[in-house]
């Protein structure tokens, strides 16, 4: 990372993410539960939180005060603790998805060109930002961390004995294919980091590993499918990648995929649909011959970044999401899809601009004489540097431990797409237009339709999460908004009351403010779940340490004594054991926003085994809606979802005409029919157009319900 470059120009400038007062998280804690309690728990919440205060509580904030000074952020390391200590499988737990919106040249439709265009745009996105060019994000002008971006290529997650690791390689130069559970390569980037493949060389290379990985009949894959074992339980799988390693030619494969720049799932499979389609960028496919699974679930590698191409040129990415957030990663599409755009425009214009400043390599087979510059020659003595071009197969040695590894991992994979339940939902009735239109929110307004509708079809309100981005500070993530609030439950119960369409709209309008505000306190790092949670890491370590530093009794329950010795056995706080802090921490609803023009849709798992992973993209006129569960009614969960964004619509319509009904004319004492605002008369032709206008009116919101 070059502090001097524009891409993380502002990096030393960006403030550090602030440990809020304990007291305010406190308060915020127990509004954010005050709606998912009954009184009688949140009253018991209430006294655990305030022994906290009373007791471990201003100490073991002062700890994390005084641990931050050394720090770039207070949570970072509590996070990737977090993320990496799990040993529960990625796939569906952990990476999301994006479905990505046709590319705009009609000739890039099936599935190699796709790929092929996608590829060499990354190279695109790949050179500038490794050569510090990349224009640097930043919210209405406020900059924002730029830190993600070293981790989005070339990195993976290494599995361990006690969790896993992150491994990146910032030097990284070749891609990997994956095709009929088949791995190749072929290096993309000279040490420069510009492209030495153009887009047609990259065509024939795909078109060679399709040619040459399709000789292996679809029903003999599964038995030989490495990446399968990716979707594994993180020990088992660390048990079968050290059993793989003792062969060097496997360590050696292992080392191609973990250094690649990325992965492209070349499918043979065409999904019908779109709940078939979102799974197959989630998970795979489940698809049994003979009992034989011939599913795409069998071509992936879900340790790194994806880039998924199906065989009618439908295309996806799946991204480990430890390193990166949403946020970050969404600028690698859009920019992708931009290049598209402009390719398409240069095409047909010579002279128009490109999006990315790399230029051919001079040691690519197609660079051309003109290209050259004092930038672009070979090195000094003469002798251009190795790289491999052409696309090379790994032949894995698999062993009986390790075939039978791979044998129950597609099982295993396989009983989890069984298990999930995807569905889509493309809502073109409106969107961010109608929504801003009449003074509310986007993201609030579709906030509140997930509640309502979740009550609506279960009569119960429940936690949900959605993440509020924080990267306006150094190494900043994410924060959690705990949605469900005192104005949204007055809502959500309101709505379906017997409440009249005015009041109904004014709880809606209410609890769309107070969510706004709560976000914006949120993105400002004044939220209560990262710092409670880094409180609770401290404590933790402390409980593993075997004591707590200068503890004093102070009827917090913070420890009991263990022996006559008089030593203590440390323990955690109520507020940490408390029935508050499982509920805030069990998101039934986790939600996310991420879209831009260059996706389609957008999704993840279920983060709860009784709950939906909901991903949404708001267009200007419409909203596009992805949910998953395991064993739930999630098509039918988006059914009431529509249904309800049907109904608030006509409500708020209505609303709106009656407030804004022309008063009725009236009759002067003369007979002449007359405007009640203005006075002046009415002849039959204004009367004519005024009832025109009014019935054209009324068409608009009839065809909108």
């Amino acid at each position: 990372m070059d502090p001097n470059s524009k891409t993380f120009a502002s990096q030393h400038k960006l403030p550090k993410l602030p440990i809020p007062p304990l007291e305010d998280t406190c308060k915020r804690y127990l509004r954010a539960l005050e709606g998912l309690q009954d009184h009688h728990e949140h009253e018991q919440t209430k006294r655990a939180v305030d022994a906290f205060l009373r007791g471990d509580g201003p100490r073991i904030q002062e700890k994390l005060v005084e641990w931050a000074k050394t720090k770039d952020s207070y949570i970072e390391d509590f996070w990737y603790e977090s993320y990496l200590s799990h040993s529960d499988p990625v796939v569906l737990a952990l990476n999301p998805f994006f479905v990505l919106e046709d590319d705009p040249t009609p000739s890039r439709g099936t599935q190699l060109p796709r790929a092929s265009a996608l590829i060499v745009s990354s190279l695109g996105f790949i050179h500038d930002l490794r050569a510090g060019l990349l224009e640097p994000d930043n919210v209405r002008g406020i900059p924002l961390d730029m830190d993600q971006y070293t981790r989005l290529f070339g990195t993976a997650r290494i599995p361990t004995e006690r969790g896993c690791r992150m491994a990146s390689n910032e030097r990284s130069q070749h891609i990997v294919i994956i095709r009929r559970g088949q791995f190749y390569y072929f290096d993309v980037l000279d040490s420069d980091n510009r492209p030495i493949l153009t887009e047609r060389d990259i065509h024939l290379n795909l078109q060679a590993i399709v040619q040459d990985a399709d000789k292996t009949p679809i029903h003999e894959v599964a038995r030989s499918a490495v990446g399968v074992l990716s979707t594994e339980n993180r020990k088992v799988w660390n048990g079968l990648r050290k059993t793989l390693q003792t062969d060097r030619n496997n360590a050696a494969c292992l080392k191609v995929v973990d250094d690649a720049l990325f992965i492209v799932c070349l499918d043979d499979a065409e999904p019908t649909g779109l709940p078939e389609l979102c799974s197959n960028f989630l998970c795979g496919t489940y698809s049994l011959s003979n009992g034989i699974q011939v599913g795409t679930c069998t071509n992936r590698w879900y340790d790194k970044l994806q880039i998924i191409v199906c065989a009618n040129g439908a295309a996806g990415i799946n991204f480990e999401h430890t390193g990166v957030d949403g946020h970050t990663i969404l600028k690698w599409p859009l920019d992708i899809f931009t290049d598209n755009l402009m390719l398409l425009a240069h095409s047909i214009n010579p002279s128009a601009p490109t999006m990315f400043q790399a230029k051919l390599s001079p040691f690519s087979k197609s660079y051309k004489a003109k290209h050259r510059n004092s930038t672009a020659v070979p090195p000094q003595n003469g002798v251009p540097e190795y790289l491999n071009s052409s696309p090379h197969k790994l032949e894995w040695t698999l062993t009986p431990e390790v075939r039978a590894g791979i044998r129950f991992a597609e099982t295993r994979i396989s009983d989890l797409i069984c298990q999930n339940d995807c569905q889509a939902l493309e809502f073109k009735h409106y969107g961010k237009n109608f929504i801003t239109k009449y003074g509310f929110s986007p993201d609030a307004f579709v906030q509140l339709a997930f509640q309502a509708a979740y009550f609506g079809l279960y009569g119960r309100i429940e936690c949900t999460y959605e993440p509020a981005m924080t990267k306006a500070f150094l190494h900043g993530r994410t924060e959690a908004i705990r949605t469900v609030q005192p104005e949204s439950v007055a809502f959500t119960k309101g709505y379906f009351s017997e409440a009249t369409p005015t009041q109904k709209i004014h709880l809606l309008r209410k609890a769309c403010e107070a969510h706004t505000k709560l976000t914006k306190e949120c993105a400002k790092g004044l939220g209560q779940d990262r710092h409670l949670y880094a409180l609770y890491c401290l404590l933790q370590r402390e409980i593993n340490e075997g004591s707590i530093d200068g503890y004093k009794s102070g009827g917090s329950g913070a420890s009991t004594p263990t022996s006559s010795s008089g030593h203590f056995k440390p323990s955690l706080p109520e507020i940490f054991t408390d029935h508050g802090w499982t509920v805030l921490n069990t998101s039934i609803l986790s939600t996310s926003n991420c879209g831009n023009p260059a996706l389609r849709l957008f999704g993840f798992g279920p983060v709860a085994a009784d709950g939906f992973g909901i991903g949404y993209i708001i267009k200007d006129d419409g909203i596009s809606v992805c949910a998953s569960s395991k064993h739930l009614q999630t098509r039918r969960y988006l059914d009431t979802l529509q249904n309800y964004l049907l109904d608030v619509s006509r409500i708020i319509q209505q609303i709106y005409r009656q407030a804004n009904e022309r008063p009725e004319p009236f009759v002067d004492h003369s007979g002449t029919l007359r405007d009640s605002r203005t006075g002046n008369p009415i002849s039959a032709q204004v009367l004519n157009e005024t009832e025109e206008e009014e019935e054209d009116e009324l068409s608009e919101c009839i065809l909108l319900i």
